[in-house]
């Protein structure tokens, strides 16, 4: 009875129509499709100024600059974090080293892919510092400095574009076990801590932060859908 009730239960049960992909594969289209949205809200949102934004980016700022200036000691720990451990070029090194690494494995597509993808990032962002042309906070008694536009924040656009490549990259090549977990707790980390580290200095209001990782997010994501759809189907 058991068997039987197993079999008209599998005979009953909902199938998909032939032909139907899978969920999961439009999952990164789409995922992709939210992240462009919400980077170009936000981006015309900063660049008309919106005062709700404005007064949100503000009253961020002022809360962690007070708190600054009474924590000398946070202040070197975090200078010492942005200037190295989450720096851009500590990043595009990081990137480096695994580019290097595929090309020792001959994976040459791939590994131009990845190196083209950090440098239009970088392009990417310095463009739209140069478009939106937004000034950085200004502070009477700053704890730290920094030059150029302010939106993105280059700190967390490099640091989101690498990370999800290095995420990638270590998924494309190792099983996604333990080793893709500890790497993605490792990003989430990173790219959290680098935005909260500018945040604490006092040298980007937090829309620079949130616009750097969504646009950064945005900016790996086409590259890594292009070369799976494109590239990979091509090989086929």
């Amino acid at each position: 009875m058991r068997g039987s009730a197993a079999k008209i239960s599998t005979m009953h049960s909902p199938r998909p129509a032939p032909g139907t992909p899978p969920a999961r594969r439009l999952t990164p289209v789409r995922t992709c499709a939210a992240l462009a949205v919400l980077s170009a809200v936000l981006l015309v949102l900063v660049a008309v100024s919106w005062s709700p934004l404005m007064s949100l980016d503000r009253t961020v700022a002022n809360g962690l600059h007070d708190w600054a200036v009474d924590e000398p000691g946070l202040v070197r720990l975090n200078r010492l974090l942005t200037d190295w451990v989450w720096d851009p070029w500590t990043m595009r090194a990081l990137l480096a080293v695994a580019v290097v690494w595929l090309l020792v494995r001959r994976e040459w597509l791939l590994a131009t892919w990845v190196a083209v993808t950090s440098a239009v990032g970088t392009f990417v962002q310095q463009g739209l510092k140069a478009a939106v042309g937004r000034e950085r906070p200004q502070w009477p008694d700053p704890v730290d400095s920094a030059h150029y536009a302010a939106f993105p924040s280059g700190h967390s656009m490099t640091a989101t574009v690498s990370l999800i490549l290095l995420l990638w990259l270590l998924g494309r090549h190792l099983a996604e076990g333990r080793w893709w977990r500890w790497g993605l707790a490792a990003a989430v980390v990173s790219v959290v801590g680098v935005g909260f580290t500018r945040l604490f200095l006092g040298v980007h209001w937090l829309s620079d932060v949130v616009g750097g990782t969504l646009i950064g997010a945005c900016w790996a994501a086409v590259s890594i859908i292009a070369y799976e759809r494109v590239v990979l189907n091509r090989k086929r």
